[in-house]
C-alpha cells in the first residue's frame, strides 16, 4: 500500500541543542537569508516574514545560544547590515545535514507502516503540533543554575546567563523541587515585555534585584504603548512594553543608556525533561 502526501510525515526539525528548542525551519532559512543578502530587511523579506518577527527570532536566537549566530555590523559603503557568525553557520550546517537524516528515518518508518490506516499516521500528526507548544513571553534566556538560596516558602534561584549576566527569579519551593534545579543545570527563564520596568535613573534601577542596563536598540510605537528593546552584552536584548505617558517621561532615543528592571517574583523558570 502506497502513502498519499496527506498521510505523510514531513520533517520540520527543532534542535534542543547549545541554541535552545527554537532552531526551527523557519529560523534556520532566516539565517541563511541573513548570510547571503547581509541585510535583515531582505532576508526577512526573502523568507517570507514581517520585519519584527524576523528581529523577534533574531533576539530569540541570540539570547538563547551560548554565542551570538547573528551579529550587526556598522560603517562602510553600505552603511551597515546584519551578519553571520561562524557560531551561526556552524549551526545552519548542523541544522541541515540534521535534517536530511531525519526525513530519511521518517520516509523509511513510514514506508514499513502499511499495517496502519491513514488515519492514525494523522492523528499521530495532530498529537505532535499539539505539543509543539510555544510560549507568548518575548524575553526568553538560557543559562545554568548559580545559586539556591531559601526564602521561607520560596527559593531564590540565581540564574548565569553568561559572564557578565545573572538573573534572579522567585519561586516556590514544591516548583523548584518539580523542575529538579540543582547547581549546574541548565534551565531557560522567561518573563513578559509588559512585566519589565525601564528606567534611566540608577536610583531608581538600585531598588529592583534584577537589573540589566543596555543600549536603546529600536522603538516601536503603538495605540496607548511603546515598544523598546535595549541591547545587552554578549549580543543578548530584552523586549519592554512601556505606556506613552511613562516613555515620555524617559525621553529615549536609539543609541542612548537604559535600565530594563525585572522583579523576580515575574520571572518563569522551564526545564527540560
Amino acid at each position: 500500500m502506497s502513502h498519499d502526501l496527506a498521510a505523510r510525515f514531513v520533517s520540520r526539525l527543532s534542535l534542543e541543542n547549545d541554541a535552545g528548542a527554537s532552531l526551527s525551519d523557519t529560523r534556520i532559512r532566516l539565517l541563511e537569508q541573513i548570510d547571503r543578502l547581509g541585510s535583515i530587511s531582505r532576508a526577512s523579506k526573502a523568507v517570507p516574514l514581517s520585519y519584527k518577527a524576523a528581529w523577534d527570532a533574531i533576539d530569540v536566537l541570540n539570547n538563547t545560544a551560548p554565542e551570538p549566530l547573528v551579529v550587526r555590523s556598522t560603517g562602510g559603503r553600505q552603511g551597515g547590515g546584519t551578519q553571520l557568525t561562524e557560531y551561526g553557520r556552524r549551526m545552519v550546517a548542523m541544522y541541515r545535514a540534521l535534517e536530511m537524516e531525519y526525513q530519511a528515518t521518517l520516509d523509511r518508518v513510514t514506508s514499513n507502516m502499511d499495517e496502519l490506516h491513514h488515519a492514525d499516521i494523522r492523528e499521530f500528526q495532530r498529537l505532535m503540533q499539539r505539543m509543539a507548544m510555544k510560549s507568548s513571553a518575548r524575553n526568553q534566556f538560557s543559562g545554568t543554575v548559580s545559586g539556591l538560596r531559601d526564602a521561607g516558602m520560596n527559593h531564590l534561584v540565581h540564574v548565569r546567563l553568561d559572564d557578565d549576566l545573572e538573573l534572579i527569579a522567585l519561586i516556590t519551593k514544591a516548583s523548584a523541587e518539580n523542575l529538579g534545579l540543582h547547581i549546574g543545570g541548565e534551565v531557560f527563564a522567561l518573563f513578559k515585555a509588559t512585566n519589565v520596568s525601564l528606567t534611566v535613573d540608577e536610583t531608581q534601577a538600585g531598588k529592583f534585584a534584577n537589573r540589566f542596563w543596555g543600549e536603546v536598540m529600536s522603538i516601536g510605537l503603538g495605540r496607548g504603548s511603546v515598544e523598546v528593546v535595549l541591547a545587552l552584552s554578549s549580543g543578548r536584548s530584552v523586549v519592554t512594553v512601556v505606556t506613552d505617558a511613562h516613555f515620555a517621561t524617559l525621553e529615549l532615543k536609539p543609541g542612548m543608556r537604559a535600565c530594563a528592571c525585572i522583579d523576580p517574583e515575574t520571572v518563569i523558570l522551564a526545564v527540560y525533561d
